[in-house]
């Protein structure tokens, strides 16, 4: 499990630490697991799983009882995003405000992220 003192590379709103929390407890997970893949028009999308265990290469960010994992492929990809959880008329889920995306498709679900 790799941590980073003192820093955290993600930021967790509270309305995504409550859901979050709230799925940890009723589905007895460790936590939220957030990765990234090839795919969608835009050159990549989001995975997000709960887990039942750790990984030791996971990212791993604790706040006020929410976990969340970033796999290591996607490491490099979400330092300085925050996540968000919004539900509105329509539609309610995760919402990432990654500072590293360039580009993103119309229904929101692919992005392309800035040259590492």
């Amino acid at each position: 499990m790799f941590n980073i003192p003192g820093e955290n590379p993600v930021s967790i709103t509270p309305a995504a630490i409550a859901q979050i929390t709230r799925l940890m407890e009723k589905g007895g997970s460790a936590g939220l697991r957030i990765g990234v893949k090839k795919g969608g028009c835009a050159g990549m999308e989001y995975t997000m799983e709960y887990v039942q265990d750790v990984d030791p290469q996971d990212l791993v960010v604790e706040q006020d009882g929410a976990r969340v994992m970033i796999a290591p492929m996607a490491q490099m990809f979400m330092f300085g995003t925050e996540i968000d959880y919004e539900t509105s008329l329509l539609e309610s889920g995760f919402k990432f405000r990654n500072p590293n995306v360039v580009e993103a498709c119309g229904c929101g679900e692919s992005i392309k992220f800035a040259e590492m």
